[in-house]
């Protein structure tokens, strides 16, 4: 049966490479050529795509869904959901969840990939049922790593849940690209075997073996991988589109994509990256693969956030013992899967514990926050000495977290009735606060006033 491929490059492509800059109008330059590619579907949605256009770029989110999906008829378009956590890095109200999931269908999302940063599978459930209420494919994704407590039966177990659960799809996140080509075979193999789930496998080229594990899991019988268009492929991104069509022509797995259209997209893609090399945004050391990411297990999003905020600091000198760090730091928090918001959170921590010199002298407000159980439960132990130190007797919470957040919306729609002119506009405040309340000031105030021209009329006459 053919492989099927999700096309990244229009998300995790640029988010993995070019810290999420890309803007609304080099993106849909380059929809029209994918859509006539053949994709499963296209990624170009959520994960940190929303938070860069209102932060960063001076973008509605919405709008840009809404312009991609007019250029994008004949292929679904798909986003990243981060369960609980929506787009943002706190929990949100159950409405809040439920109301983003029916304006992200209604504005033309089909594939909602729904995830939580700790595989906490209570924190899916909100996302879950309003995908499935809303009449959306849901995907529910398991973050792939590895540890004592990350083992293979760990993952079927998982599977089996979410199966129950109501998802309709099946995505095994690699976010660091450490799963090897026979652990994917494995994997793979007994997924099939234990559920009837279509199987997705997401994976970065970060550690250099990505296409062997790619090839491997198609071996197994994976339905579905993720690829991105050659410019934004490889480094901290994933593998080529390209390449795996040409590796697969004529195979019982052919995704018969079609090349004339990718070489068109990736011809106009070129021109983009080029541009973000030159102006720095792409840092080489993110194109290039590194091994040791085996042990670090750092994700690409997080490699570039991370060597990004060490040069802020004038620190790139640091990089290395950061790197030493992190599994150090996620060992004493109970082994957490690196991905948003805990990749963040334990990168920023291992960054502090590095440059004050004193580990956990420096605490975020999230990593305290963590370990008082406000994100979920912690995969694995926490270390105790660390837990005294950061949170002394404070209380842990063992509830779903969002057990304890009151509804949202209703209050957001009455405190900014006079200023929101959408419930889209209310769904970017409730995610990103100011940061959305700044860039609505913006956009509504140069949005253009009508003319009013003065003139006489005078009836009866030519003028």
């Amino acid at each position: 049966m053919a492989v099927k491929v999700v096309e990244t490059s229009m998300r995790d492509g640029h988010q993995s490479l070019l810290a999420t800059r890309m803007t609304t109008e080099e993106i849909l330059s380059i929809i029209p050529d994918l859509d006539q590619a053949g994709f499963y579907a296209l990624e170009v949605w959520g994960g940190a795509t929303f938070d860069a256009c209102l932060r960063f770029l001076n973008e509605d989110p919405w709008e840009r869904l809404r312009q991609i999906k007019k250029l994008a008829p004949n292929t679904k378009l798909q986003m990243l959901f981060r369960g609980q956590n929506i787009l943002g890095y706190r929990h949100y109200a159950d409405d809040i969840v439920d109301k983003f999931v029916q304006k992200s269908l209604e504005n033309g999302i089909d594939i909602i990939r729904v995830f939580d940063a700790l595989n906490d599978i209570r924190n899916l459930k909100s996302a879950v049922d309003a995908t499935k209420k809303y009449g959306g494919h849901c995907q529910i994704a398991l973050c792939y790593t590895t540890s004592p407590i990350h083992t293979v039966d760990y993952f079927v177990n998982l599977a089996k849940e979410v199966e129950l659960m109501g998802a309709d799809s099946l995505c095994i996140k690699d976010m660091a690209g450490i799963l090897l080509p026979e652990a994917a075979y494995e994997l793979i193999t007994r997924l099939k075997k234990q559920t009837k789930l279509p199987i997705n496998l997401h994976s970065h080229a970060t550690a250099g073996v990505i296409d062997a594990t790619y090839l491997k899991a198609i071996e197994a019988g994976v339905d579905i991988i993720d690829t991105a268009l050659s410019p934004l492929s490889g480094g901290t991104s994933q593998p080529a589109t390209e390449a795996f069509q040409y590796m697969l022509e004529n195979s019982k797995d052919d995704p018969k994509l079609n090349i004339k259209a990718l070489d068109q997209a990736a011809i106009k893609l070129t021109f983009i990256k080029d541009k973000y090399l030159a102006n720095g945004i792409l840092n080489p050391k993110a194109l290039t693969s590194n091994p040791n990411i085996l042990k670090y297990q750092v994700p690409g999003g997080m490699l570039s956030n991370l060597m990004s905020q060490l040069k802020e600091q004038d620190a790139m000198k640091d990089y290395e013992k950061v790197l030493h760090e992190i599994p150090i730091v996620r060992k004493d928090m109970g082994y957490p899967p690196l991905v948003t918001p805990l990749s963040q959170m334990v990168g920023t921590q291992a960054v502090m514990n590095v440059i004050s010199g004193s580990p956990y002298k420096i605490v975020p407000k999230e990593i305290k926050e963590y370990l008082k159980g406000l994100y979920g439960k912690a995969p694995g132990k926490v270390n105790d000495l660390v837990l005294a130190k950061i949170i002394g007797h404070e209380q842990v919470i063992t509830h779903r977290p969002a057990d304890d957040i009151k509804p949202e919306f209703e209050n957001l729609k009455k405190k900014y009735k006079d200023f929101a002119r959408s419930d889209e506009d209310l769904l970017s405040i409730a995610l990103f606060d100011t940061v959305a309340i700044d860039f609505l000031k913006l956009k509504y105030q140069d949005a253009p006033a009508p003319e009013v021209i003065e003139f006489n009329i005078k009836i009866g006459g030519n003028s």
